[in-house]
């Protein structure tokens, strides 16, 4: 039996080669044949690699060839096609050809050749970057992700939505605090109800106060009517305070009386409104910094921080870089005008190399400006802006020995919430140990600021 015994194979023609199904069986095929549209979108859903073969030798014209590309571009799929002569093809098979395909054979054909095409094509589905993670990593709520960091993240959403108390949200800019706050709000009770984001930074600290809690008529010059503020709104759901490390001092007391009372007034107003609604807020600044600087108020913090988890950057991903920049150019293709058939091998090492200091918002303007400037639909690393990685060199034992105590340490403190004590047992060293091999790799911690930390009391 072949070594590809009961893998997939899709079989595409109007003329199914009865020669070439027996071949491909006794080679240990399992086929799915389709002859137009219509079998394509019938065939049962899934994203494991798979090979696929496409009769171009007549009987297909080209708005059916056009009406396949969604299907020839899914990167699990290896396809190789079958033409009676590159002479014979008409422009638009020219171009899927170039753009989708793995190979092409030409009639008549040689079979054992062509069967050990398949199996390289299947090779090549196999080894495109997210073949097989994309289901796996994919959540309903759009956030990607397999690496440890992540996982101890999706661990602190799904306990965290059980309460309903305060969760603040830390990490660095750009890392999707926002999609975070939305999965611990469709994990809650109050996922029905609305969820009312505020981006603290980037409302005037003049309009701030009528934006969170609304505004009678005639309580200022232009306040015409009665308007709600983002508190009222959020009645019976989720308030996402963004940035809060940055609303006023002013604005934080009257902030802090509302987390106190949960009842607020409207600018000119004497009406006290009862308002039932969940914090959930986030920041990138050091808020025990700021209170200790006098910027930000100790006793709202103590409100807002009853749950905690944090978003990690994307230096820290590991391997999630490549599922996120080929989820990001998923989306890019579907409203790019010309083709894209994606990244070179050079630029997928230049996005696992460069330090992403601007994270996810950083990766997908590079993504967007790569596809519109890049030559033959292949992303280089110089359309992303990107230094090009030198030569690989093979790495020596002792940085293979490094990298590896480095990943150990990282893992163990995000098992472990950054708990020393139990870091350097679980890795059989003593801490003055932990604390010099942690130096060495520049590791710096912060208590409290990784995975979910108690309730307080």
């Amino acid at each position: 039996m072949s070594a590809y015994a009961n893998r997939p194979l899709l079989y595409l023609s109007q003329h199914h080669d009865a020669t070439l199904c027996r071949l491909f069986a006794q080679r240990g095929w399992k086929i799915s044949f389709a002859s137009n549209l219509q079998d394509l979108q019938a065939l049962p859903s899934g994203n494991q690699p798979l090979a696929a073969l496409l009769d171009l030798q007549g009987g297909f014209g080209d708005a059916e060839l056009e009406a396949f590309e969604p299907w020839l571009a899914q990167r699990h799929v290896g396809w190789i096609g079958i033409v009676s002569g590159q002479h014979a093809l008409s422009e638009t098979a020219r171009r899927l050809l170039g753009l989708y395909f793995v190979d092409y054979h030409t009639a008549p054909l040689e079979h054992p050749r062509l069967a050990e095409a398949l199996g390289h094509a299947l090779g090549m589905a196999r080894l495109r970057p997210g073949a097989h993670e994309t289901l796996r990593t994919a959540r309903p709520d759009g956030m990607i992700g397999s690496c440890p960091a992540m996982q101890s993240l999706f661990r602190g959403i799904e306990k965290v939505s059980r309460w309903d108390t305060p969760v603040l949200i830390s990490g660095e800019s750009g890392t999707g605090k926002e999609l975070a706050a939305q999965a611990i709000h469709r994990a809650s009770a109050r996922a029905s109800r609305p969820f009312i984001a505020v981006n603290c930074a980037a409302i005037p600290p003049t309009l701030l106060m009528s934006e969170l809690f609304g505004y009678e008529r005639g309580a200022f010059t232009g306040a015409t009517k009665r308007k709600p503020g983002r508190i009222e709104m959020a009645q019976g759901g989720t308030l996402f305070l963004d940035e809060i490390g940055d609303m006023p001092i002013e604005s934080q007391t009257s902030l802090l009386r509302f987390l106190e009372t949960g009842r607020i007034e409207r600018l000119g107003g004497t009406e006290s409104i009862e308002v039932d609604v969940r914090i959930i807020s986030a920041t990138h600044v050091d808020l025990e910094a700021a209170i200790a600087a006098e910027r930000f108020r100790g006793d709202l913090y103590h409100r807002l921080c009853v749950l905690r988890v944090r978003q990690p950057p994307l230096r820290e991903r590991g391997s999630d870089i490549l599922l996120i920049a080929e989820h990001v150019l998923d989306t890019v293709r579907k409203q790019s005008p010309a083709r894209i058939r994606g990244f070179s091998p050079l630029a997928l090492r230049a996005i696992q190399l460069h330090s992403w200091p601007g994270n996810v918002r950083e990766l997908i303007n590079r993504i967007r400006h790569a596809a519109a400037m890049c030559e033959d639909g292949v992303i280089q690393p110089d359309d992303l802006e990107l230094a090009t990685p030198a030569d690989d060199r093979p790495l020596t034992l002792a940085a293979i020995r490094e990298a590896a105590e480095q990943n150990a340490i990282v893992e163990a403190l995000q098992r472990h919430h950054e708990r020393l004590i139990d870091v350097a047992a679980e890795l059989g060293i003593s801490r003055v140990t932990l604390f010099r091999l942690m130096r060495d790799y520049k590791l710096q911690v912060k208590k409290g600021d990784l995975g979910l930390i108690c309730v307080q009391g």
